[in-house]
C-alpha cells in the first residue's frame, strides 16, 4: 500500500504537521503560517474535514465569526501511519 495521498501533497502535510502539534488553530494563523491564499487554503482544509482528518468548528467572539481547525483522531493515526511508511520507504532504499 503506497502513500496516503491525502497527507501527501505538501500544503496538506504542512497543515496536519501543525495541527497535531497544537490543540487547534484558527484561519487567520494557519493562513499566515502556511504562507497560502485564502481559496487554497480553504481548499485544502476542504479535503482534510471530507477525510474526517480535520475537524472545523465555528463560532463567534463578539460579533465576529472566527473559524478554527483540529486534527481529528482518525487524522492523527493517518499521519502516523503516513510517517511509519515513509520511513520504511526510506529504509527500503538504505539510503545512506
Amino acid at each position: 500500500m503506497g502513500l496516503d495521498r491525502i497527507i501527501h501533497e505538501p500544503a496538506r502535510l504542512r497543515i496536519m504537521m501543525i495541527l497535531s502539534g497544537i490543540e487547534s488553530a484558527d484561519f487567520n494563523f494557519l493562513l499566515s503560517t502556511l504562507e497560502l491564499t485564502r481559496g487554497n487554503l480553504s481548499r485544502h482544509i476542504e479535503k482534510l474535514e471530507l477525510t474526517r482528518y480535520v475537524k472545523i468548528s465555528k463560532t463567534f467572539k463578539g460579533k465576529m465569526p472566527s473559524t478554527s481547525y483540529k486534527i481529528t483522531s482518525k487524522g492523527a493515526k493517518a499521519l502516523e501511519k503516513y510517517w511509519n511508511k515513509l520511513d520504511s520507504i526510506r529504509k527500503a532504499g538504505d539510503f545512506k
